[in-house]
């Protein structure tokens, strides 16, 4: 008995010298998609923003912008990113001044397609305006001395565990598509911790992976209708900035219709006033 707890002390200790040797060893995974890399690498000029004109009621066209990777065991699948685009496009359903969302698959984007591809989806969709996201997840697993806590002894064997941390940002930027103009932007983040042994490893990455986007995109719907309501305000405040009409047959709703084009009106007004004065 005596000799039994003598071995397993030995190997715990044969564990611990190897976890101090191999204390910084760790595996990091990136996976990105960037709105800049998308709208601006690919252009020879980059074109300076034109002062919007939002004819109201507007529509929308939402989705993910081209990934900067290629690789075959896909984190986030096509079905799934439409359902995270679903539910980032219910919050724009509930305005008055949004006529109607698309949802607009991957695949019509083209990897650094630029404002000349947000061009040909503004004619194949008869959108307007544009909310593009884009992601950027890290993964990162600690083994070693700083995992200690996480062992567990079974028997005469030590399993070491090893500490996952996985952050996400979602990114939603809207711009103006004819005038090129960025119009607001929300992000969501989040930051998932999670515990594996070597041999369920990948399963736990890609499972704390997409809780970390669903995480992310919870925090990213709260943060866009606040974007959203300082967006009405900054456009009702700043007249000169935003140039804002009616498509025919629309008899406005919500705070950015009639008053705001009533502020527009006094503020031409008073411009003329000043001109003559």
């Amino acid at each position: 008995m005596k000799n039994r707890t003598i071995n397993l002390l030995q190997i715990i200790l044969l564990a611990l010298l190897i976890g101090l040797i191999s204390g910084c060893a760790g595996r990091q995974e990136h996976y990105s998609s960037s709105v800049v890399e998308y709208l601006y690498s690919g252009e020879q000029v980059v074109q300076k923003p034109e002062v919007p004109t939002l004819a109201l009621p507007l529509k929308v066209g939402i989705a993910f912008v081209p990934e900067s990777f290629s690789y075959t065991d896909m984190l986030l699948s096509e079905s799934q990113k439409m359902t995270l685009l679903e539910t980032v496009a219910k919050d724009f359903k509930q305005y008055a001044f949004v006529e109607g969302i698309e949802i607009i698959p991957s695949d019509y984007l083209v990897s650094k397609g630029g404002f000349r591809n947000l061009d040909q989806l503004r004619t194949m969709y008869g959108i307007d305006v544009i909310a593009l996201v884009s992601f950027d997840q890290k993964q990162f697993t600690d083994e070693g001395v700083t995992s200690l806590a996480y062992w567990t002894i079974v028997g005469a064997y030590i399993v070491p565990g090893e500490k996952n941390d996985t952050h996400t940002m979602l990114d939603v930027a809207v711009y103006d598509i004819e005038s090129r103009k960025m119009l607001f932007r929300a992000p969501g983040i989040s930051h998932i911790k999670g515990l594996s042994t070597p041999i369920n490893l990948t399963e736990e990455l890609r499972s704390d992976g997409i809780k970390g986007f669903n995480k992310a995109s919870e925090k990213l719907v709260v943060n866009l209708n606040r974007e959203l309501e300082r967006f009405k305000k900054k456009v009702k405040e700043s007249p000169q900035n935003y140039k804002v009409i009616h498509k025919e047959g629309y008899t406005g709703g919500g705070s950015v219709d009639t008053s705001l084009l009533l502020i527009m009106m006094l503020a031409s007004g008073y411009g003329f006033w000043m001109r003559k004065s």
